[in-house]
């Protein structure tokens, strides 16, 4: 079976250009970087050369490009080479910039390619850690971005579509962990609609924006007199208007661009989840806000997932493995302190126990009666009861051994209990038992979530 190995670059490599929105003139130096760094921007041009992790974590804007910030620092338009780097394999780069953005170049990221491809492509020694969702994501942005993610291990295959009032139309472009991303999807530049570049150059957004930094396509609403104008604030010829609707005189390199260069975007600012992704994305009208928005969804649906990882299925009719008489013979506790109804899993490092809470509990009487709560120790109770379990199955005259409480470690509360909940007990072994000592990690649930853990402490001590 081969390994899914980490890759960074072989060797370093230098850009320059300038910013499309700040009109900043930029030097860029990718760099290799060790196993587990992430991609990383560090402003050298800043007093103590600060760095900006590519994470979700440190988006700052996502008008019509995406900011990432970390303090005072911040690096403008990064999806680009982001989007390079995830689409050739880089996990790990250390890039440095003397200024605040990303050159914009050609408004694509073939140049980016190009260069990885001269610096080489270097494999770790560490696997690679996948970004996957077991469960099917739909999100619909305030602005009509739709996005629909579905589990896949086949890697990951984006399909975009597009529709603009435009000569552009409606356009479907889709990519795929096997295609080659630096001729199919590289290649494809932003582009920009001509009524929408006087209102971005009054407000000083597109400072760096020429007439080799974007496809601008004039729209069917724009006067024949107000494409004149701009062009000629883009130094371009008045007559440069060609048939399929572009200002600039350009040349599609695909019929679809401009949906191949949404595919572009989406790749690169997903890539801030911080690892590759496994599923199938298909996402209608998308905008730099909603790739946000929606990958900030999977994060937490991801996160989610990775906590619940380990909750066990319960089927409250199937046979329990050690009913209520038979955690009697194991154990000396009895009502009112017996806290584990029965045992429904019970293997050489796990134990899962179910407990019932009801409103007859007896500590309700005192502890907040008027809105009643399982107190926090308690189910700390209820998880060594459970574990206690477990221990004493390890021995041959087990009615003749009890387990005590030696320390709790790490505790969390994280949610309240209240009757009517069905408590998941789960305890699992985190060292084999040594000299009557269990040190174990224990979990309650209740439904698909976590209410309680920490790490607890025994020893089997033989009943006088």
């Amino acid at each position: 079976m081969s390994r899914n190995l980490q890759k960074t670059l072989a060797s370093s490599f230098t850009i320059e250009g300038v910013g499309l929105h700040t009109g900043a003139k930029v030097d860029m130096e990718c760099l290799p970087a060790d196993a587990n760094s992430g991609i990383r921007f560090v402003r050298i041009d800043l007093d103590g050369q600060p760095v900006i992790p590519a994470n979700l974590t440190n988006v700052h804007s996502t008008f019509r490009g995406t900011t990432l910030r970390q303090g005072d620092a911040f690096v403008n338009t990064t999806e680009h080479i982001l989007s390079a780097f995830y689409g050739m394999g880089i996990d790990n780069a250390t890039i440095h910039l003397n200024g605040p953005e990303i050159p914009i170049l050609d408004g694509s990221a073939r140049f980016f390619v190009e260069k990885i491809l001269d610096a080489g492509i270097k494999t770790l020694e560490e696997e690679k850690e996948f970004f996957e969702c077991p469960e099917t994501v739909q999100y619909i942005s305030d602005d009509g971005c739709e996005y629909l993610y579905q589990p896949s291990d086949d890697g990951l295959e984006v399909t975009c579509i597009v529709d603009f009032k435009a000569k552009v139309g409606q356009q479907v472009a889709t990519y795929d962990s096997a295609m080659n991303y630096g001729r199919e999807i590289a290649p494809a530049r932003t582009f920009v609609f001509a009524n929408e570049i006087e209102t971005l150059l009054e407000k000083g957004i597109i400072k760096g924006g020429n007439i080799d930094s974007a496809i601008v396509f004039s729209d069917e609403g724009t006067s024949a007199k107000k494409v004149r104008e701009i062009a000629s604030k883009f130094n371009v010829s008045p007559e440069v208007v060609t048939e399929n609707g572009i200002l600039n005189g350009k040349t599609l390199y695909f019929t679809n661009e401009p949906a191949r260069h949404k595919l572009l975007d989406i790749i690169g600012d997903l890539s801030l989840l911080g690892k590759p992704l496994k599923g199938k994305i298909t996402a209608r009208r998308p905008g730099h806000t909603g790739n946000f928005e929606f990958a900030m969804l999977l994060k937490q649906k991801f996160q989610k997932h990775r906590k619940l990882k380990g909750l066990p299925h319960y089927d409250p009719s199937a046979e329990p493995v050690v009913d209520i008489e038979g955690i009697k013979k194991l154990i000396p506790h009895r009502f009112p302190f017996l806290l584990v109804d029965k045992i429904i899993v019970l293997s050489e490092d796990t134990v899962v126990g179910i407990k019932n809470v009801t409103s007859n509990e007896q500590f309700f009487q005192g502890h907040f009666p008027d809105n009643p709560v399982f107190p926090g120790v308690l189910q700390m109770e209820a998880l060594a009861q459970t574990g206690g379990i477990l221990a004493l199955t390890t021995m041959e005259d087990a009615e003749n051994w009890d387990t005590y409480f030696l320390k709790m470690e790490h505790v969390r509360f994280k949610k309240i209990v209240r009757p009517g909940d069905t408590l998941i007990l789960k305890m699992q072994l985190l060292n084999p038992i040594r000299r009557g000592i269990v040190h174990m990690q224990g979990t309650a649930y209740v439904g698909d979530s976590i209410v309680s853990e920490g790490e607890l402490t025994a020893q089997i001590i033989k009943r006088k």
